[in-house]
């Protein structure tokens, strides 16, 4: 299949079937990886000019009552500290990424049963404590919740609701995600729209998945609507049953974001610092990416999810670095109008379709 037809039909905005995008993910030829790493870029840029949106990555509780075979945070791992911030801690820990100049503060947890207990009681005045501090964007990523926590979440300031459903190839997801329900997990997004938040789904790429699969999941992401879509590289961690697969490489992670800008042109698509840290900016970028996430501030004992402690301490995921980062990508951080304005538009858009 003709690689440079398939983008032509992209670039057009005419629909392409499977069969289509698994050959965008499956392309190998540097000459057909080229044209599709342009096109992606010249399609972002149309769409979102030099701007790239940035946010701070608050993981308060890395308590959790999963099992999931690829998370460090899995429950019966003994090999970590854990910890739970104070809601003080977490409202001086996103004033002060707010200051720094971030557009949008992620609040992320572990299934963490004590912010589960009393209707999710703990966690609703976290969200609106943050929401009292901070005028910009809040995205929250607590796990998977009961469909009538979606309202209330609303209500204390949530902008965006994440879930990442890993892969929408059940056989797959099972092995994942042990004894966990699929589609209670698929329907999180779904609520969450009904609810009036904007949702971010995303895959895990390089554990075993064919390139099918990845664009049956970005085809699925796509049709859920929702506004920001994501690929992570998987990366093994001590205590899990996974720790022993040896690492992919990046390259099927950025045919994915590519792939997504492709299709999806007016969706965010981040390049996350938690992967390969800030040397791995530059490709994600040069792919397609346009959000830069899991900016986290040094010394202030917080971790990561897919690398615990990259880049942390040494000031390399902090605000002003990424900064820099970007100024020389001949690229800039948006204001925080900008970011509201997307805001704005996308939540009428979920409205509307009420």
């Amino acid at each position: 299949m003709d690689i440079s037809q398939i983008i032509d039909k992209a670039v057009k905005r005419e629909n392409l079937n499977l069969d289509e995008v698994t050959a965008l993910m499956a392309a190998s030829k540097k000459e057909d990886l080229d044209i599709i790493f342009s096109a992606a870029r010249k399609v972002r840029d149309v769409q979102f000019g030099k701007k790239v949106f940035i946010y701070g990555f608050v993981y308060f509780s890395t308590y959790c009552r999963n099992n999931c075979a690829f998370c460090y945070y899995r429950a019966t791992n003994t090999e970590l500290g854990r910890y739970r911030k104070t809601p003080e801690e977490i409202m001086a820990l996103s004033t002060s990424l707010y200051d720094a100049g971030i557009n949008l503060v992620d609040l992320t947890m572990g299934e963490d049963p004590k912010m589960y207990a009393n209707g999710h009681k703990e966690l609703l005045n976290i969200v609106q404590g943050v929401r009292d501090e901070v005028p910009i964007g809040i995205m929250v990523s607590p796990g998977a919740m009961p469909r009538e926590m979606f309202p209330k979440m609303k209500e204390a300031g949530a902008d965006w609701f994440a879930c990442y459903q890993e892969t929408y190839n059940r056989d797959l997801f099972a092995k994942l995600r042990l004894d966990q329900d699929y589609d209670y997990r698929l329907n999180q997004r779904v609520w969450a729209r009904e609810a009036g938040i904007l949702t971010e789904d995303g895959m895990l790429v390089g554990l075993g998945e064919t390139a099918r699969d990845r664009a049956e999941a970005t085809l699925r992401m796509g049709a859920l609507g929702c506004e920001q879509i994501r690929a992570m590289t998987f990366v093994p961690q001590h205590g899990t049953p996974m720790q022993a697969i040896v690492p992919a490489d990046s390259m099927d992670e950025l045919k994915v974001i590519a792939t997504m800008r492709l299709l999806f042109p007016d969706r965010l698509i981040p390049a996350s610092l938690d992967v390969e840290g800030i040397v791995g900016l530059k490709t994600r970028i040069d792919a397609g990416a346009n959000v830069i996430t899991s900016i986290i501030p040094p010394h202030m004992e917080l971790a990561g999810v897919a690398q615990h402690d990259l880049n942390i301490d040494d000031g390399c995921r902090s605000v002003d670095y990424v900064k820099e980062m970007l100024d020389d990508m001949g690229r800039h951080v948006a204001t925080n109008a900008e970011y509201g304005a997307f805001l704005s538009e996308h939540k009428a858009l979920i409205k509307g379709a009420e």
